[in-house]
């Protein structure tokens, strides 16, 4: 049987984004996104319920998230579903999670904006062309300076193998292995 794992969510950063590079100089950003539902229940009350959702966001458009992304910020993300499970001092956990393929900025920049904002007023685009480009993945920048961090945590959770694998494609493979 085919199966098909998409994921579209607007809503607003409920903090900065933490933004790590590989040994290899891909850049990783975590963001944290709170996805509100309006509705009304049988007895006509009206309620509202929020999502918090975790985001992994890989290469360029992890550093733009970085750049331009603050707390309160609203943007549309598609992606996909991943489940991670893992191990630490003898304990397992699991969450499910969304490996972003697609950022797209939403508001004005300032935090402010809602979910509900036009998708022009703050989007970074990734070409010379003007609206609501998203900022789509590209390769890993050539050398770094100084780096905001690195992912150090994943090489007690991988192998060398493992790491060579994600450092090469980060939405292939083993990066789904990574346990943040």
């Amino acid at each position: 049987m085919a199966s098909f794992n998409k994921v579209m969510l607007i809503g607003n950063l409920t903090r900065d984004p933490e933004v790590k590079f590989t040994p290899s100089g891909m850049a990783v950003a975590d963001i944290r996104l709170a996805v509100n539902r309006r509705y009304r229940s049988a007895d006509n009350q009206e309620h509202e319920e929020t999502c918090f959702v975790n985001v992994t966001v890989w290469g360029k458009q992890a550093e733009s998230c970085g750049q331009y992304l603050k707390r309160g910020r609203p943007v549309f993300i598609e992606g996909r579903l991943k489940y991670d499970e893992w191990e630490k001092d003898g304990q397992k956990f699991n969450r499910l999670s969304v490996v972003a393929e697609r950022v797209q900025f939403l508001g004005d920049g300032t935090g402010a904006g809602r979910s509900g904002s036009s998708a022009q007023d703050g989007s970074m685009s990734s070409g010379g062309g003007s609206g609501a480009a998203p900022v789509t993945a590209a390769a890993p920048a050539a050398a770094r300076g100084a780096a905001a961090g690195t992912v150090a945590e994943a090489d007690d959770e991988m192998g060398a193998d493992d790491r060579a694998d994600d450092e090469r494609d980060p939405l292939a493979g083993d990066a789904d292995n990574l346990p943040f």
